[in-house]
């Protein structure tokens, strides 16, 4: 049985026309103010043999999923529409035939699913970027400690063009930022950051030294600034940023533990956290 949307306002859905064919699974998906669930009001009122929202299926545990997965596979034997709505694209990717994607009332894209949720990743990318952008950095470290002599006085994340941003595109050209004040004077100081995931595992660190950058030696009242430029060959997810000054042998100035947090967004999917950008060939042997 094939559904048909005709120029449908309801709610939020904004002259959305689309066709649903008989014996398809539709995966709906969208921001809160896409109209999906009126998408699914209006589905099941013309005759959807099954519509579930995006809470109904993060309840469902393993053996519920699979036993979804046996009644969807009978729904399309019988030539019958279902609608799944989700935030969750490897519940829309494994139960999906075909995926619309909503924006503002209306239909963005629709079709396969993996090209759909491609183009709706670098939408959500953006969004955060634009997002990211907006929000001031704000210093809230887990934990602070040091002798006093060097405080840390800013840290920021800066995108490729140089603007202020919590989020960064994977693989882009990023920059790490953070300005020093010495309350006292420091013959050779070592400005150096740290980048953690969310769960604490060390990603990547270095430091003036390391990058043979000498800043001392540095008088009381003196601010230095001090730019670490790398490609975010991170993988998206939730990562921490700790910053410190320090003297050579180790003693802590002013450390700063996960001083501020970051996100890295992509528009695939990519598991771990180094982004190795592979690339894949096949033959028969």
């Amino acid at each position: 049985m094939t559904i048909e949307f005709r120029e449908e306002t309801a709610g939020q859905l904004d002259g959305l026309s689309a066709i649903a064919p008989g014996g398809a699974v539709i995966g709906v998906i969208g921001e809160s103010d896409s109209g999906s669930s009126d998408l699914l009001a209006l589905a099941a009122h013309k005759g959807s043999a099954l519509v579930l929202g995006g809470d109904d299926i993060a309840r469902l545990d393993p053996i519920q999923r699979a036993d979804l997965s046996r009644q969807l596979a009978n729904l399309r034997r019988a030539g019958e529409v279902a609608f799944l709505a989700s935030h969750e694209e490897e519940a829309l990717r494994l139960f999906s035939d075909e995926i619309w994607w909503l924006h503002e009332g209306r239909i963005a894209a629709k079709g396969d699913p993996a090209e759909v949720l491609s183009k709706y990743r670098r939408h959500i990318a953006k969004r955060l970027r634009t997002l990211g952008s907006s929000i001031t950095q704000q210093l809230a470290p887990s934990m602070r400690r040091g002798d006093g002599r060097a405080r840390i006085v800013s840290l920021q994340t800066l995108g490729a063009a140089g603007e202020s941003t919590m989020v960064w595109t994977s693989g882009e050209m990023v920059s790490v930022r953070t300005a020093v004040r010495f309350e006292a004077s420091v013959e050779d100081p070592v400005i150096g950051i740290m980048i953690r995931t969310r769960i604490g595992m060390e990603v990547y660190g270095t430091n003036t030294e390391l990058e043979n950058l000498k800043i001392g030696p540095c008088a009381a009242g003196e601010v230095y600034q001090v730019t670490f430029s790398f490609r975010c060959d991170l993988c998206p997810q939730e990562y921490s940023l700790t910053v410190a000054s320090h003297d050579p042998d180790g003693v802590w100035h002013d450390w700063l533990e996960d001083a501020i947090a970051f996100s890295v967004q992509d528009s695939r999917y990519t598991a771990g956290v180094a982004n190795l950008r592979a690339t894949a060939t096949c033959c028969r042997v």
